[in-house]
């Protein structure tokens, strides 16, 4: 396991102050959460627990960009148009439960939703406190240049897609969506619905890992800088909140009765939307100082936040993406840069994946968790090796 030398116990007051700190209230709207039955002509409005369908496709003029690309992407070398032949981006929408995802879906140079050949499909998972315009969607892009039908999705009560109150981080509604972006992929035109492979990014990695060890239609499993959002929530990043977890508890179960009565929604404070002087920064262990510059400056979208709900601990304590990896059978990849102060998390759930013999771990030399998700020379050396593995095992 890496060990940063800068990671300091000021830091960890810091970062501990940032995991128990301050909290931002708001009222949210209100979004309709009942669906038809389709199997009969009753309207119910119960769960409609149905899985991901009802896949529809944008038009690019619908779109409203939150900045100058027209798709809304950040990342270097994004698509700015949809060329005839050329690598496209299709933005969607789904039902995911009676709640509408928004996705997009990017298909390789040469697709044609008319012809008779099919392609291999990676459904991509986004992490936390990002969405698909980010690094989720570098990937996605980068893939289908290689030959890749890929999708991914804002996760459920975040970023474009669906549901109240915004920002709810539940990992129960997060592992569905990895389950939902499989359900839709398979229905979209060129799929081999036999060949889906996953990637997890992130927390989006620790979500990943949960769905594909039940989930036997995904044949591939990768993750890049995995992350194990439940154990870090409530013992704090490399255990620096546990003389806290209790009094957390306590404070989101508080939160959650006053919910239930009427009162407004707490939110943990955005570190996104921080203005921390380079002082603070120095003194915060890698992961926050390099994610706040990404999320907050370098590759800001505004639907990308870190404002969760308080109540979601009451979730996530419970949540150990590790908690029994012997289920997964499939192919397994797991990257994360050398230099990450969070490859102790990846390093944990590879050892316990002892229900496959075809297993990797893959570390990136001389990068940390966030390089991992735009320095060009490191995506470029993480794509070429996921390229080759999913091209052996799909």
């Amino acid at each position: 396991m890496i060990k940063n030398k800068k990671f300091t116990k000021t830091g960890l007051k810091l970062l501990a102050g940032l995991i128990a700190g301050g909290i931002l209230t708001f009222s949210a709207g209100i979004v309709p959460a009942y669906a038809a039955e389709r199997h009969g002509t009753e309207q119910t409005e119960g769960i409609a627990f149905y899985g991901g369908r009802d896949l529809q496709e944008i038009p690019v003029n619908q779109i409203k960009s939150p900045n100058a690309n027209p798709f809304g992407l950040v990342y270097k070398g994004a698509l700015t148009k949809n060329v005839p032949g050329q690598v496209n981006i299709h933005p969607v929408t789904y039902n995911l439960n009676g709640n509408r995802i928004a996705a997009n879906i990017y298909t390789p140079a040469g697709y044609d939703k008319n012809s008779s050949k099919k392609y291999p499909a990676i459904v991509i998972a986004h992490p936390n406190g990002g969405v698909k315009e980010q690094t989720a969607g570098l990937y996605a892009q980068r893939l289908a240049e290689n030959g890749y039908i890929t999708i991914t999705a804002d996760a459920s009560f975040q970023g474009a897609s669906g549901g109240t109150p915004r920002n709810l981080d539940n990992p129960a509604f997060r592992v569905e969506d990895v389950h939902g972006m499989v359900d839709v992929i398979a229905s979209f035109s060129g799929v081999d619905a036999d060949r889906v492979g996953a990637l997890g990014i992130c927390g989006g990695g620790g979500y990943t890992l949960k769905a594909t060890q039940t989930d036997k239609r995904v044949k591939a499993v990768a993750t890049l800088s995995m992350f194990n959002s439940g154990i870090v929530r409530k013992d704090g990043f490399m255990n620096s909140a546990k003389d806290t977890t209790q009094k957390r508890l306590a404070e989101s179960s508080a939160e959650r009765g006053k919910e239930a009565a009427g009162g407004e929604i707490a939110r943990t404070q955005g570190m996104e939307s921080m203005e921390i002087p380079q002082e603070q920064l120095d003194k915060m262990p890698t992961l926050y100082r390099e994610g706040y510059l990404y999320y907050g400056k370098t590759h800001r979208h505004p639907n990308s936040t870190f404002q969760y709900t308080v109540r979601s601990n009451l979730d996530l304590f419970t949540f150990d993406a590790a908690a029994n990896m012997d289920l997964i059978n499939q192919p397994l990849l797991m990257i994360a840069g050398n230099q990450a102060d969070t490859l102790y998390m990846t390093e944990d759930a590879y050892q316990k994946a002892t229900g496959t013999k075809n297993k990797e771990l893959y570390l990136v030399d001389g990068a940390t968790h966030m390089q991992t998700y735009w320095v060009p020379e490191y995506v470029k050396q993480i794509v070429d090796k996921l390229v080759p593995f999913y091209g052996k095992n799909l």
